[in-house]
């Protein structure tokens, strides 16, 4: 099995969904929400991918970094790679169906903790899909982070207790679903979130508690004094809302802001190891990918999936070793120049 086989299964698993394009920009799928694309005129998709552009990365190769360490450490565990897989969901309308739910979920939580990293499963309209996440996350041993839509208090309550009763590692809640499409067509009431009904939720668990969604440094200032420990620089994929930056922009003064007193995620159009490496030089500690890793799923299991991260993975390791950075620790923004 290789990269080019996965695709191609793929195209044909998820025919009419997502065409599986050789760049994965948001061109060809805009406005396909439900589906893959970017809402409206795809613009905040086309921008994520972008944003990543702007920045070029110093070629050094006088140094003794030859062999570099790949690996993190996020909610206590020691991680083989900075790459963590986004909570997505929607096999059947966003996706195609060629995998149900809960054999989508299975192969993302099993493949992210056999490779050495963890998965964050998601919340749907369909109330169901969140128990399919807990369930896959219970079977291995916790290791996962389910993520709850911005819904009413209690209903966020009541999936935080079922999140607790797994053992999982983390909790979140993505406050960039408040205007999903998806959500409003099955009835299902999301919408933005005060600081008194994030401390509220902070203070309803001792798990830690993620923000996903985060596009503003106010806004994480509010979150991270509200008690959360955690945010994702998202702005959903540009699935909620046309013309916005890409996070790429945004992240640096995010990181700016809150960098010391919060763990840093971003997501919003990876699709290489060299982004990756951007990422962590632009303040993030870590990032989340989706859309390569569902179609790496569908088109090659587990196994595919696999390697997908280990391919990234491998392309940071030698974006690394060409700009001198022994560590992921190592990595700063003395690495970029922006055009």
């Amino acid at each position: 099995m290789d990269l080019e086989e996965i695709y191609q299964t793929a195209r044909e698993k998820m025919e009419g969904y997502c065409r599986v394009c050789s760049v994965c920009d948001g061109r060809a799928c805009k406005g396909e929400v439900p589906g893959m694309g970017g809402a409206g005129t795809g613009s905040s998709f086309q921008a994520n991918l972008a944003a990543w552009q702007d920045y070029k990365l110093q070629l050094r190769t006088l140094h003794q970094a030859d062999d570099p360490d790949t690996s993190v450490t996020i909610l206590g565990e020691k991680l083989t790679t900075p790459i963590l897989k986004a909570p997505v969901t929607g096999s059947q309308y966003n996706m195609g169906g060629a995998l149900s739910e809960e054999e989508y979920t299975k192969v993302v939580v099993e493949g992210s903790q056999e490779f050495g990293t963890i998965a964050m499963t998601g919340d749907s309209g369909d109330p169901t899909v969140y128990d399919v996440g807990v369930d896959a996350i219970q079977a291995c041993d916790g290791f996962g982070i389910p993520i709850i839509k911005p819904r009413e208090q209690d209903e966020i309550k009541k999936r935080i207790k079922m999140a607790e009763e797994v053992g999982s590692k983390a909790v979140g809640i993505d406050v960039d679903g408040a205007g999903l499409i998806t959500m409003a067509l099955k009835n299902q009431p999301v919408g933005p979130k005060s600081k008194e009904e994030l401390e509220e939720l902070v203070a309803s668990t001792e798990l830690p508690l993620i923000l996903k969604g985060i596009m503003t440094a106010d806004e994480a200032r509010l979150a991270v004094d509200a008690g959360v420990e955690m945010i994702v620089v998202s702005n959903h994929g540009g699935r909620v809302l046309d013309s916005t930056p890409g996070t790429a922009e945004v992240l640096p003064e995010i990181a700016a802001e809150v960098g010391d007193e919060a763990t840093i995620l971003v997501d919003g159009g990876i699709r290489a190891g060299v982004d990756v490496l951007k990422a962590l030089a632009l303040g993030a500690d870590a990032v989340l990918v989706a859309r390569p890793l569902i179609i790496a799923a569908f088109g090659g299991g587990k196994e595919g999936f696999k390697l997908l991260l280990d391919n990234l993975t491998t392309e940071l390791k030698k974006a690394m070793i060409l700009t001198g950075c022994n560590s992921v620790d190592e990595i700063s923004s003395d690495i970029l120049r922006k055009y």
